[in-house]
């Protein structure tokens, strides 16, 4: 019987240190992700989330270092922080410009969606985009080059219809404007094109009832939405069409 109680208690006693193992790890991790919020810096902040979360969850992260893409052991616990980090950021960057009423962010399942009010990108009825414009994306563009993420442009209107030779429709112009934004940050910010695409939703994807102007002015947006790295990593690239 002594011998019995002795294994037992140092099975127990290993157990223990199992637990407390686990602690210190999350404890280290926790001070990390502190440390990392208190410089206010959230792009550097994003970069190190996604190698931090490999401690706290399997999965797969997508790393990018300048043009190549890796994928090492990891998961998106941190994804959602981050995001809002980042999101909070921006926010905090057009406010006192005259722009915070124009620019606002969320975070959805799909990932940071930043909302482009119609009036801070073009004049009504056009995709070219104005002076004000590209003072807004490029404060925009700061924060989304050093992420590996996927972006996704998607240009909404209201529900007015639109007839002319250029736009037919309000698919045509809520595309052209998707479209105008990513060649922006292509030819302008270096960003790959196989990390960006366009979408039109026409009026189909409203945010608020068109019932009012006020209400119209809201759904006349651009949508930059950052997705997820799990998102990301079902997008398809150059390399899985050049494979087939």
């Amino acid at each position: 019987m002594p011998r019995r109680r002795k294994y037992d208690d140092h099975e127990n006693l290993e157990r223990w240190l199992l637990t407390y193992a686990d602690l210190i790890t999350l404890l280290l991790a926790f001070f990390i992700v502190m440390y990392s919020m208190s410089q206010v810096d959230s792009k550097k902040f994003g970069r190190m989330s996604d190698a931090l979360s490999g401690v706290l969850k399997g999965g797969t992260v997508i790393l990018r270092k300048g043009t190549n893409i890796g994928i090492m052991p990891g998961g998106g616990v941190l994804k959602t922080a981050v995001l809002k980090s980042i999101g909070e950021s921006i926010e905090n960057d057009f406010m006192g410009k005259g722009n915070e009423k124009l620019v606002n962010t969320e975070v959805s399942e799909r990932g940071l969606v930043i909302h482009i009010m119609e009036s801070a990108l073009f004049q009504v009825g056009s995709a070219d985009l104005s002076d004000k414009a590209i003072e807004t994306l490029r404060v925009v563009a700061e924060y989304l080059k050093p992420l590996p993420n996927h972006i996704r442009i998607e240009g909404h209107t209201d529900n007015r219809p639109i007839k002319t030779l250029r736009y037919p429709s309000n698919w045509e112009l809520s595309s052209a404007r998707a479209t105008e934004v990513v060649r922006y940050f292509i030819d302008h910010h270096e960003v790959s094109p196989n990390e960006i695409s366009a979408l039109g939703y026409g009026e189909f994807r409203p945010l608020a009832s068109n019932n009012t102007e006020d209400n119209r002015a809201k759904n006349r947006r651009v949508d930059i939405v950052v997705m997820t790295m799990e998102i990301t990593a079902t997008e398809p690239t150059s390399q899985f069409y050049n494979s087939n």
